[in-house]
């Protein structure tokens, strides 16, 4: 039973990567942008999303 329940995360994982992928570079263009207009609000908000982004691809990683 323990294996299967780390073969269906292990599978969800897999799914889960290239999304997260997805919005790291979306916010990355995000932060870009707002690199660009100088604004501070954005630049922390997106600074933000890419360290929880960040977070869960290392989780996912394992």
């Amino acid at each position: 039973m323990k294996q299967v329940i780390q073969t269906l995360n292990r599978r969800d994982a897999e799914k889960r990567i290239p999304v997260v992928r997805m919005e790291i570079d979306s916010e990355l263009m995000a932060l870009h942008q707002a690199l660009l207009r100088k604004d501070a609000k954005a630049i922390k908000k997106c600074k933000k999303k890419l360290e929880e982004l960040r977070r869960e691809m290392l989780l996912l990683e394992v």
